[in-house]
């Protein structure tokens, strides 16, 4: 995941509308179902992926009070945990 990317849809949630972001994800999703799709490309529409399901979790925070910084710096946090388990 990063930030900076995380940053910019988070941003482009609030200017637009979530459900962009989730058709999107959807779109990818169903893309992943391509058998032809080498494991690189799979690799990067995964991160794809991931990243906005970041910026999805950083924007409901966001709705529920918390300031951005706070909000990307928790996620983060949750992010970074998860993966020292």
């Amino acid at each position: 995941m990063k930030l900076p990317v995380i940053k910019h849809l988070t941003q482009f949630i609030a200017d637009n509308d979530e459900d962009y972001v989730v058709e999107t994800i959807e779109t990818l999703e169903a893309l992943t179902e391509v058998p032809s799709l080498k494991d690189e490309e799979l690799d990067v529409i995964g991160e794809l992926i991931s990243n906005m399901y970041g910026a999805i979790e950083v924007h409901k925070m966001e709705k529920d009070g918390t300031p951005r910084k706070e909000a990307l710096n928790s996620f983060m946090g949750r992010v970074m945990g998860s993966i020292d388990r």
